[in-house]
């Protein structure tokens, strides 16, 4: 089965969305979206994809010499299912309209767990999306917190999880937003709104959250406490991380001190637009405290790491691949997400 996919919404998320479709031969990429003529979408014209756009917007296109091959509307009547990546809030008033079309249909974290039947995360609940019509792939925090907890959660257990995030200001094309010399609450008022969303993904696990907002563009950071329902030395918690798809740990001792330092990394090893699937730990941050109480630093791409999740969720929605290990494993392979570095 080769499942007709369109994207709603070529921006940041979309376009990495775009390039990781092309790389699965269970899977076409019908066309994208776009409602302004700028140079990302000059790109993808000349790159080959297909380009839709609003009705009121054709002329526009045509005149900054790309060739629209039609409506939104259009797009969608072509598809088994839409990736929506519109900016927060559209999703949930394109979804009458996909209802309305009869295709299938994933958002993104910015949409509110209540407008789809799953929230997902590969690595926690692949199954639960198996034939769903409507699944939404939880925030790029949120997917980092549920990787790491589902797997010490399915190693160890897990009694509780407290969480610091400190949030990229924005990312590097945003020049409008900041902030600019200062640390944010996000919010002032405890807690954050990501412990309420891995809870979409995991209903029984006690988490608490919160948020700091700092003046960079290229990566989030969380500081992680979990207390365990076992007894555990670091080369236990090692071990299991390092066994773990899109967990990846790197040291201290080959130059990985920074945010800076994984994204250098990234351009390196030849990854384009430097992305980053994976959740990079700093291996020398895990500490066990009172034999049960495990302490961790990670960073976060934010613009990268939900894009294989999308994958699996396209193969869990049409069961084109019912084992969620296996879906994860073709996915990692076509887009060369790595477990161990070096390798």
């Amino acid at each position: 089965m080769v499942v007709n996919v369109v994207i709603n919404g070529y921006g940041t998320i979309g376009k990495r969305i775009a390039d990781a479709i092309l790389k699965q031969p269970d899977m076409k990429l019908v066309g994208v979206s776009k409602t302004k003529p700028d140079f990302s979408a000059l790109i993808a014209y000349r790159q080959g994809l297909r380009i839709y756009t609003l009705p009121d917007k054709v002329n526009a296109f045509e005149e900054a010499g790309i060739s629209v091959a039609g409506t939104i509307e259009e797009m969608i009547d072509s598809a088994d299912i839409v990736i929506d990546a519109t900016p927060k809030g559209y999703g949930a008033k394109y979804k009458e309209l996909y209802d309305k079309k009869g295709v299938k249909a994933i958002f993104q974290g910015g949409e509110k767990g209540s407008l789809v039947e799953v929230s997902f995360s590969a690595l926690c609940n692949y199954d639960k999306a198996l034939g769903k019509r409507f699944v939404r792939v939880v925030s790029c925090n949120t997917t980092a917190l549920c990787r790491i907890i589902c797997a010490l959660k399915n190693s160890f257990g897990v009694k509780k999880v407290r969480a610091t995030i400190i949030r990229r200001g924005a990312d590097p094309h945003e020049i409008k937003k900041g902030p600019i010399e200062a640390l944010v609450p996000n919010p002032v008022r405890l807690p954050s709104h990501h412990g309420p969303d891995v809870k979409t993904v995991i209903p029984d696990v006690d988490i608490v959250t919160t948020a700091v907002i700092a003046p960079t563009s290229r990566m989030h950071m969380h500081v992680l406490n979990v207390e365990l329902e076992k007894d555990v030395t670091v080369n236990d918690v090692v071990s299991v991380l390092e066994d773990t798809p899109r967990i990846i740990l790197l040291s201290e001792s080959n130059g990985f001190n920074s945010t800076a330092a994984f994204i250098e990394w990234a351009r390196d090893i030849g990854r384009k637009r430097y992305d980053i699937y994976e959740v990079p730990v700093y291996k020398e941050s895990i500490t066990i405290v009172n034999g049960n109480e495990l302490w961790l630093m990670y960073g976060v791409h934010q613009e990268a790491i939900v894009v294989p999740e999308n994958i699996d969720a396209i193969r869990a929605m049409f069961e084109i691949e019912r084992d969620g290990f296996k879906s994860i494993n073709k996915t990692d392979n076509s887009l060369g997400i790595l477990k161990r570095w070096p390798e």
